[in-house]
């Protein structure tokens, strides 16, 4: 067990006066059997009301609206998370399984992973989670941390096609392949131990449970990662979404911290 200290800042800033915005914010660590928040603070910049809910997949997400004009739009959270297990994430319910069996959105695999998934050959294992582990060696070795080369809209074919990519990059290649050896795999956002950004795994089915495997460290998630939320890729998690009027161009800055409680 561990507690974890985390800080969350996103800054945008607008060419041009925002006339009026809807915004949705999923950045509440959720709460399940391997971890739970313990406190919260949050802020938003400028003052407004917003409400509390979830989406479908149970992420827990903020939402509002500002019709003021505004130039900057902040949102930082800050907290504390104990991590209580590491064995697995949550125990399945099978009414939720069936939608991380099958290709979907940024987790298609095109002609370049398929004849990659062919070239792993059988696993040799016939257990999901030694078939996980073995795959998550192969890409990491495989494959390249190269930021700056994909962004957000960046497909796992697309990222394979060029040898390279970040963690959102790595997690959507992952799940391809798993998916294509029948193992039901979620897009896992959250947050892990250090100073930076959001980072991004994977959740597999393995045993009729939820565990957690990082393809871009290629480890296991441990009790230094805190998770925000899981979905079929990354655009069903998402930090940040929202609908602008006016504005211009925009710049966005994103600074994180998480540090274990001693």
């Amino acid at each position: 067990m561990s507690i974890l200290n985390f800080t969350y800042k996103m800054e945008i800033g607008y060419e041009k006066d925002v006339g009026k915005c809807h915004f949705t914010i999923k950045c509440i660590p959720k709460e399940d059997a391997r971890q739970q928040l313990l406190e919260m603070e949050l802020s938003i910049f400028p003052q407004t009301s917003y409400c509390f809910g979830e989406d479908s997949f149970g992420n827990r997400q903020l939402y509002g609206s500002e019709s003021e004009p505004h130039k900057q739009f902040v949102f930082e959270i800050s907290g504390r998370v104990k991590i209580i297990q590491t064995d697995f994430e949550e125990q399945a319910r099978e009414e939720n399984v069936g939608i991380f069996r099958f290709p979907y959105g940024k987790c298609v695999a095109g002609p370049g992973l398929i004849k990659y998934f062919h070239s792993l050959g059988p696993s040799g294992y016939t257990e999901a989670y030694d078939i996980c582990m073995d795959v998550m060696h192969r890409l990491h070795k495989d494959f390249s941390y190269k930021p700056g080369i994909t962004n957000f809209n960046t497909t796992a074919e697309e990222a394979w096609s060029l040898a390279g990519g970040v963690c959102q990059d790595y997690a959507h290649i992952y799940i391809a392949l798993l998916r294509m050896y029948k193992i039901p795999a979620r897009y896992v956002c959250g947050l892990m131990i250090g100073e930076g950004a959001s980072h991004a795994w994977v959740e597999a089915l393995c045993e009729n449970r939820w565990v957690p495997f990082d393809p871009t460290n290629d480890c296991r998630v441990l009790n230094d990662y805190i998770k925000l939320g899981h979905g079929r890729d990354a655009s069903d998690c998402a930090i940040n979404r929202g609908l602008m009027w006016n504005g211009g161009a925009q710049s966005q800055k994103i600074s994180v911290s998480v540090w274990e409680q001693k």
